[in-house]
């Protein structure tokens, strides 16, 4: 497997995956720009890590960004793999160079991304362009079904399409927290009565964590809740200052991880992710709370439905303070959707399902069961 980074909350699912593959799997990722602030892991358990070098052109969250990856055709001759994965994204300039090497030794090239959204849209060379890159893999694996019919809409076969969803926890092996019906059923001297709603992630700009400030400050006082915004990042301090001016009620925990961010996830009542990313929605789910999450790329769509959650156009503080509204309102509801949370996280959103997919796409590709392009 080929990826830009190694990101440390993918660790565990490539070292699932690597578990699952009879001749073992190999990774190679480079490292971020600094200014990125992701944390990467420098070694797996399971799976084999080696660096690679990258060279950044641009700022990553630029359209004009472009990734040059060195040392990698040592790695596939060290490697010979059977089959090969990489980031379906054309920005990433040595990737073609290894689609060629896989094919020129007739072996197959898998790609994994979350769709083609609009890029390109207006620029007809860069849509052929990004057309041509995706039509040189042999199948799709796509983070939601949005991601798989954006593919089949540039040419690619259905039956090279799988459907991975994103996952980075694991299926729960336990119950979910016991939670009362009523918020006031809990002990006054700990939660004061009130509902508690929890975000976990990255405290930076593009979380909208400030939406979802002034969205908790439209309530009304009986239903305001206790917020815990528990994560670390560059956006701190101002988060902090905007929270002593508009709701006071908001805690900062730091960051937290592993089994010391469980508590947060057993005691709160709503999880709230007013802005893009968010992997936690899924640990969210596993321990059986109701999700709100702002509109995006489509991921969402696949993990939070009308039975267990909200979607919020991203930025709508008036949007988000309704949905909160109406959802603090009934414990009971809430209660409900929960249950239909880890429902999902049981059963179609986490690693293990995940890795199937993985599996069931190397299987199909490696088999030649899959008509020629």
């Amino acid at each position: 497997m080929l990826q830009r980074v190694l990101p440390a909350y993918r660790a565990p699912f490539f070292n699932t995956l690597a578990a699952a593959c009879q001749g073992g799997l190999s990774l190679a990722a480079g490292r971020p720009r600094p200014v990125e602030s992701i944390a990467t892991a420098e070694r797996l358990e399971v799976a084999r890590f080696v660096p690679a070098r990258n060279l950044h052109f641009g700022s990553p969250g630029s359209p004009a960004y472009l990734c040059w990856q060195g040392g990698l055709l040592p790695w596939l001759e060290a490697w010979q793999p059977d089959a090969l994965v990489v980031e379906a994204n054309p920005r990433y300039l040595s990737t073609p160079r290894l689609v060629r090497w896989m094919h020129a030794r007739g072996k197959p090239v898998l790609g994994w991304g979350l769709g083609t959204g609009t890029a390109g849209e207006g620029f007809n060379w860069l849509a052929q362009r990004r057309r041509r890159f995706l039509l040189a893999f042999d199948g799709m694996l796509a983070y939601s079904r949005r991601g798989a019919e954006q593919y089949i809409a540039q040419g690619i076969p259905p039956e090279r399409v799988f459907v991975a969803l994103n996952a980075v926890a694991p299926r729960p092996t336990s119950a979910p927290p016991m939670r009362p019906p009523a918020f006031s059923g809990r002990p006054v001297v700990l939660f004061v009565g009130r509902p508690v709603v929890l975000f976990v992630g990255r405290l930076q700009a593009r979380k909208r964590i400030d939406v979802l400030l002034h969205a908790c400050a439209l309530l009304p006082e009986e239903l305001r809740p206790r917020l815990w915004v528990v994560g670390e990042g560059p956006a701190r301090g101002e988060l902090q200052e905007l929270a002593k001016r508009v709701y006071p009620q908001a805690e900062f925990p730091g960051d937290q991880r592993g089994a010391d961010l469980q508590p947060y996830f057993a005691a709160a009542d709503l999880f709230a992710l007013p802005g893009t990313g968010g992997l936690a929605v899924q640990e969210a789910m596993a321990a059986g709370l109701p999700v709100i999450v702002a509109e995006g790329d489509g991921t969402q769509d696949d993990l939070v439905r009308p039975d267990n959650g909200w979607q919020v156009p991203s930025g709508d503080v008036q949007a988000l303070a309704a949905v909160l509204q109406q959802a603090l309102s009934d414990p009971n509801r809430l209660r409900r959707m929960g249950a239909e949370s880890y429902r999902l996280a049981l059963e179609e959103v986490n690693i293990e399902t995940m890795v199937s997919v993985f599996v069931q796409a190397l299987n199909r590709v490696t088999a030649g069961s899959l008509p020629a392009a």
